[in-house]
């Protein structure tokens, strides 16, 4: 173990913990654009610096190992400052089109931004705009509201492992691109959307059916998905009582990583023809039922072929797109209340 001192808080963290982590451990926010947990740190922003007295330079606080004795000011007049001008150059080079823009009010550029006071008047952007980029059917990509974080990079790289984009060009001309640059559609995007998840501003945005602001957001529901059993956890984002935007997350089995059913799949939620009640035939016509009266109908016809015909006329087909909980239950009951062995699964090899 190591100690070390951040804005005059002593800290003790084990050897090779970054500045950024031994900041956090002590709940001292440092703020960051390219950063997140799950990479390997790449000091690509520049926004975490901090002062190290003893050293001339700022410390990126994500790549920057604690040492014996540190003394680390996170928020000193010399760390503000520089991170202000960075925030500067990096809004130069932006559309000022927060009024406009969808990830206004969630936008981590935005809120950076705002609490280091940069001023949108007087900067003229420097490039030529390229046209967004709509060709995959879940996404869109504006080239011009990248700030070449490499966060998405990174995670379709080291968590999707299929590297369908990287960076290509150099100095100002830098930007993020896939093979060829014929569209996202035509890369070896596999549409997990975790890119999309990542993204500090507005370049990768999900394409949804109902625009909306994060103020319209009436709350998130946390759930599982059903596509599979694997578990992974949800949050849905609700507008006007409708599922509007899909959220993975963090702290979940998937660690905030999805796959396309997952992040996308969910247009049937708020489809017109979804069913919301049972339904019980009488005369060959479908009507509505309650819950209960309609397990009621259901437990008296299972217990009538249970009296006529025996355990053996029952069978149960479970599925892997349920929890492990609901395929035991399912097992539970043919074989201790219905007295059967007839259960089979579609995962069974």
């Amino acid at each position: 173990m190591i100690k070390l001192t951040i804005d005059g808080i002593g800290v003790e963290v084990e050897k090779g913990t970054s500045i950024l982590d031994a900041a956090k451990s002590v709940a001292i926010n440092i703020p960051t654009l390219c950063h997140d947990d799950r990479l390997k740190p790449s000091g690509a922003c520049r926004i975490c610096g901090v002062e190290v007295e003893g050293s001339d330079e700022l410390q990126a606080s994500c790549t920057t190992p604690a040492r014996e004795g540190m003394v680390i000011h996170t928020r000193s007049d010399r760390v503000a400052a520089a991170r202000k001008q960075l925030l500067e150059l990096i809004w130069e080079d932006h559309p000022n089109e927060c009024l406009s823009c969808q990830k206004a009010g969630e936008c981590t550029l935005q809120d950076l931004c705002y609490d280091y006071g940069v001023e949108a008047e007087g900067f003229a952007p420097l490039k030529v705009r390229t046209p967004l980029d709509t060709s995959n059917p879940f996404y869109t990509f504006d080239k011009d509201k990248c700030i070449l974080c490499g966060k998405c990079v990174r995670v379709c790289e080291e968590l999707q492992g299929e590297s369908a984009i990287h960076f290509v060009q150099r100095g100002h001309e830098t930007m993020i691109s896939h093979p060829f640059e014929k569209g996202m559609a035509f890369s070896t995007c596999v549409s997990c959307g975790n890119c999309v998840q990542v993204c500090p501003t507005a370049a990768l945005m999900p394409k949804t059916e109902e625009k909306f602001r994060v103020w319209d957001i009436e709350k998130k529901v946390r759930t599982t998905c059903s596509y599979c059993g694997v578990g992974c956890q949800l949050d849905l984002v609700i507008k006007d009582n409708k599922v509007v935007r899909v959220d993975a997350a963090r702290d979940g089995e998937n660690e905030g990583m999805l796959c396309v059913k997952g992040k996308f799949g969910y247009s049937f939620l708020n489809h017109k023809d979804r069913l919301t009640m049972p339904l019980i035939r009488e005369g060959g016509v479908f009507r509505e039922a309650s819950w209960d009266e309609a397990l009621d109908l259901v437990a008296g016809r299972m217990t009538e072929v249970y009296d006529h015909s025996g355990s053996d006329a029952f069978a149960a087909f479970a599925s892997a797109r349920c929890t492990n909980e609901d395929n035991y239950v399912l097992q539970k009951m043919m074989r201790g209340i219905f007295k059967t062995n007839n259960i089979d699964h579609c995962a069974r090899l």
